[in-house]
């Protein structure tokens, strides 16, 4: 594995900007134990910016049971951002108009991404076609075909720099836009092989990452790094994919954060075909030809692809009125009628199963949005988790 080649990365040496403390802020929160992405945006929505929101932070955890919490260590979020400064790479933070709007739409976006090469890409339609790595001669003629149909007709190609459908889909759309999503570093080609098409993708495209700088990849990145393909993509195009590949894993993310699956079909004797074969089996659309994946896609009808997600982006009006500790506190307990915390409310009623937020509210006779502050502290402190489709379960031992 090697690093992606940069113009920056030659400089011999090299300061971290004056102006990056936003930037160190936001890395140091999103790297904070207990800070996924969904107390990320949380905190941000209260506290305004990351800075104030990784002041609070030791208070909100030892309010929820951690007396001994401490943020992510400043020395180590500056030597990423120097990292990232060295070889060209832009951290972007979720909230910020930057971010790439569709991610912004998932579930569980990364709060933080690095990306190397043109930010602009990020902000127009994009279609991922994904597929085996060992892909015969007719899939990867297959694959070529699409990518460079849908990129001449405006769309963005977004794929995974893996060998195989992944690189000839890259290869088709160099010269209309398409998106590499990195399964360690974005400064960090893999496989080493594609190193020469990252350099290209650059021009006029761009390498996405949630992994620090300089993280080699491993088995446990991929998975992730599918769920960022499917969420940077209106839909998903696998062209020949195993029944147990990780081709299959996009398919399935893309089908959880409401995008199109689609499939092309394949020999049934062809073990390369099956997990294919099986999606469309199983209700996805019948890819063919660019064609279909528009109509699939019903594109012309698609509107505000350009727009933030509503549950993810922030604006003004979203930030909560508490600036300082001493509101938190006067926030706190409010509980049933015999003065119990409502925190210790919660974690009575929650167990190893997930419960609807709004049927704890009702159990604590309060407001939903009353949880709000009491289920980031115990999130914060490691005992409970918040999970997608707003539920709560107790945190695992």
């Amino acid at each position: 594995m090697q690093s992606a080649p940069t113009q920056a990365a030659q400089a011999p040496q090299f300061a971290i900007p004056q102006d990056a403390e936003p930037d160190i802020a936001a890395l140091r929160l999103a790297r904070s134990r207990n800070v996924g992405p969904r107390s990320f945006a949380r905190l941000i929505r209260r506290f305004g910016t990351a800075a104030e929101a990784l002041g609070a932070l030791p208070e909100l955890a030892a309010r929820g049971g951690e007396r001994d919490y401490e943020p992510y260590p400043e020395a180590a979020a500056a030597r990423e951002i120097e990292a990232g400064a060295r070889a060209g790479a832009r951290l972007v933070t979720l909230g910020e108009s930057a971010y790439p709007p569709l991610l912004a739409a998932i579930g569980d976006p990364p709060p933080v991404v690095w990306v190397l090469g043109r930010l602009d890409v990020l902000h127009r339609s994009a279609v991922a076609v994904v597929g085996a790595r060992n892909a015969s001669a007719p899939g990867l003629r297959t694959a070529r075909r699409i990518a460079r149909d849908l990129g001449e007709a405006g769309l963005v190609i977004v794929s995974g720099l893996a060998r195989g459908i992944d690189t000839a889909a890259h290869r088709a759309s160099l010269d209309t836009g398409t998106v590499a999503v990195m399964a360690g570093g974005v400064d960090i080609v893999y496989p080493e092989e594609n190193r020469e098409l990252a350099a290209e993708i650059l021009d006029r495209g761009a390498l996405i990452s949630e992994c620090p700088m300089g993280t080699e990849p491993t088995s446990r990145h991929f998975p992730r790094r599918n769920r960022l393909i499917s969420g940077l993509a209106t839909g998903v195009v696998l062209v020949e994919a195993a029944e147990r590949s990780g081709s299959l894993i996009t398919a399935r993310y893309a089908l959880e954060q409401g995008r199109e699956a689609m499939a092309c079909p394949g020999a049934p004797d062809d073990p390369r075909a099956g997990g294919c074969n099986q999606l469309i089996r199983d209700g996805a659309a019948l890819i063919r030809h660019a064609g279909d994946v528009s109509e699939a896609l019903s594109l012309s009808r698609i509107p505000g692809l350009a727009e933030p997600g509503s549950e993810f982006a922030f604006a003004p009006e979203d930030f909560e009125d508490f600036d300082d500790m001493e509101a938190l506190a006067d926030f706190d307990e409010e509980g049933g009628e015999d003065g119990e915390a409502l925190s210790d409310q919660i974690l009575r009623l929650l167990g190893p199963h997930p419960v609807e937020i709004d049927e704890v509210a009702r159990q604590c006779g309060v407001a939903p949005s009353a949880l709000s502050l009491p289920l980031l502290e115990l999130e914060l402190a490691g005992n409970v988790e918040v999970r997608p489709g707003g539920t709560v379960v107790l945190a695992a031992d």
